[in-house]
């Protein structure tokens, strides 16, 4: 493959005269030897006589405030504080050029605020026909809670990813471009308290990233989710604060290498390349809020229109809510209480009166939670009892669905198991005639068994891909920590070796635990590895352990059980609503 940049090449960088950004633009020089466009809102002007010669921030405000002084102005601490931020950041503009420059590189600047498009197209014209690549870096923080969030916080820092990038490629020709990287957030993927606008802008960059793979097929992009950097926006009274929370921090040579290593390895899709999106650094961990010690109640109300994803999760001709997405309500409904803490395990999962989108339907569910322990064993995070229930016509509660969930500050790593095969065996059935013949009764939202690879009277192993339900068909239960699509394909290995091995189906009871390492992902191979427990012609019970390739465990579930009847392949068979319902 060749170099994905050269002498050659003109690189646009965005936010790129100062801080990490400016780094990384060294580093390519010192790589590719390229021409390098510094784009950033500071003035690049010549030093005020005042201020030659004289280093450090201190002795700079005692030369200001002389300089004022002298001219008869009023040295206020915030005209000394522009003035000398003003020098410095002139000074630090100065010194990433001529890095580039001894790097071999050549540099210029040009001053533009990413969010002005007028500015922003002056600025480039007279490079438009020469800019090759594009390092979109710019960034801009307003750290609060939502509640004191304003709109102008909003429109800043998301205008600087967003618009700010639109801008930049409405100032060039898109079709000459060779690469684009933007430098995005962990805050966009995992979430992080008090980021919420920062966060929705890098969700975008990152989504923004797989456009551009279509439309610049021949053009290797990236979105880079970094997690915190050395410098930077990291200021020391932030340093402290992600020290405290154990977040680690990249070194600034080590996350320049990754930059370089991820542009040289990534492939732009006319030749096949797939991944567009990379996390570098691990979760924003919230700090910990004050556990509940009471009873939490949150209610909530159900309908067929507001949840498209039922239609492809029909039973005897009515929609019946998946055990799978209980599940995720009463882990979504832990997870509220407990905020800065995640999903890592359920035990005693057990369904007594499933859900049923007809008459049954109650006009509204309660969910339940209460603190089972103020931790789990072994002090790793708090469980609660978790219940869904409604309220009959005569006032009496009955009860849907209940759990035991363990949340925790950070998951345990991922045990590596041996891994799995990978081709089927020979002789065994084609996984599309499981949705065609009884076997399965799910629609496309739920049909991720790609083939099955391996089957005995004690096991069977399944290849599940998944591709991604849209957000807007998730509907009152979308992925967060918890993908119930996908969980619910891997699943459905009981019900195949129910059929294989009795003729027939069967319907949930219960999960005697469960544990998640990270969440599934949509559109990935993983491998759905059952076991069986106990068997007779009524009950199953199983395990099942879900990894990818390699052999690296996603999740397990132990001990679950479904009920077995005769009768299901032909409700199982009624497994569409009527028109109009």
């Amino acid at each position: 493959m060749t170099a994905p940049l050269g002498r050659e090449d003109t690189v646009l960088v965005s936010g790129g005269g100062k801080g990490i950004t400016a780094a990384c633009a060294v580093a390519l020089a010192e790589r590719y030897r390229s021409r390098f466009l510094l784009m950033g809102r500071s003035p690049l002007e010549e030093e005020p006589e005042w201020a030659k010669g004289v280093e450090g921030e201190a002795a700079l405000k005692r030369a200001a405030m002389e300089a004022m002084q002298a001219a008869g102005e009023r040295p206020t601490p915030a005209a000394l504080d522009r003035a000398v931020r003003a020098v410095l950041s002139a000074r630090e503009i100065a010194a990433t050029m001529a890095a580039i420059e001894a790097a071999g590189g050549r540099a210029d600047y040009l001053r533009a605020d990413v969010r002005d498009g007028d500015t922003v197209r002056a600025a480039l014209a007279p490079y438009r026909d020469r800019i090759t690549a594009l390092v979109h870096g710019a960034g801009l923080l307003a750290d609060k809670l939502i509640q004191r969030k304003s709109a102008a916080d909003f429109e800043r820092v998301v205008g600087v990813k967003v618009d700010g990038l639109a801008n930049l490629l409405a100032g060039l020709d898109e079709k000459r471009l060779r690469a684009v990287v933007l430098f995005a957030s962990v805050a966009g993927f995992y979430g992080n308290i008090g980021q919420a606008d920062y966060a929705i802008a890098n969700s975008i960059l990152d989504q923004t990233a797989y456009r551009l793979r279509r439309t610049l097929p021949h053009a290797r992009i990236l979105a880079l989710d970094w997690g915190p950097w050395e410098g930077g926006m990291v200021k020391p009274a932030l340093r402290k604060r992600l020290q405290e929370r154990g977040i680690p921090l990249i070194p600034i040579e080590a996350g320049t290498a990754t930059l370089i290593e991820a542009l040289e390895r990534a492939r732009p899709a006319a030749e096949g390349g797939e991944q567009a999106h990379y996390v570098i650094g691990g979760e924003m961990i919230a700090p910990p809020a004050p556990l509940p010690v009471q009873t939490v109640r949150i209610q909530r109300r159900l309908t067929l229109e507001a949840n498209p994803f039922l239609r492809d999760h029909v039973i005897g001709g009515h929609a019946v809510l998946p055990t799978v997405c209980a599940a995720q309500w009463m882990i979504d409904a832990a997870e509220a209480v407990a905020p800065g803490y995640r999903f890592f395990a359920v035990r005693d999962y057990r369904v007594f009166k499933g859900i049923v989108f007809d008459e049954s339907l109650a006009e509204s569910y309660l969910a339940e939670i209460t603190p089972a322990t103020a931790t789990a064993e072994g002090g790793t995070g708090p469980r609660f009892a978790v219940r869904i229930l409604s309220k009959q016509a005569n006032g009496r509660p009955r009860y849907h669905y209940a759990v035991e969930v363990e949340l925790r500050r950070t998951l345990p790593p991922a045990p590596q198991l041996d891994p799995p095969l990978t081709e089927p065996r020979p002789g065994l059935p084609q996984t599309e005639d499981f949705y065609a013949d009884g076997t399965l009764f799910h629609g496309p939202a739920f049909r991720g068994v790609e083939a099955l690879l391996d089957f005995t009277p004690h096991s069977l192993l399944l290849r599940c891909r998944l591709p991604e339900v849209p957000p807007q068909q998730q509907g009152q239960f979308p992925v967060r920590t918890f993908n119930p699509f996908l969980t619910d394909v891997t699943l459905q290995s009981l019900l195949i070796w129910s059929r294989l091995t009795l003729g027939y189906g069967g319907l949930p009871l219960r999960i005697a635990g469960a544990e998640q390492f990270r969440t599934l992902p949509f559109d990935t191979p993983l491998y759905a590895a059952m076991e069986v427990v106990t068997a007779d012609k009524r009950h199953l019970v199983a395990n099942v352990a879900v990894l990818d390739a390699t052999g690296r465990l996603y999740s397990r579930i132990t001990g679950a059980e479904i009920t077995l009847s005769p009768r299901l392949r032909a409700l199982f068979a009624q497994n569409r609503l009527e028109d109009g319902v």
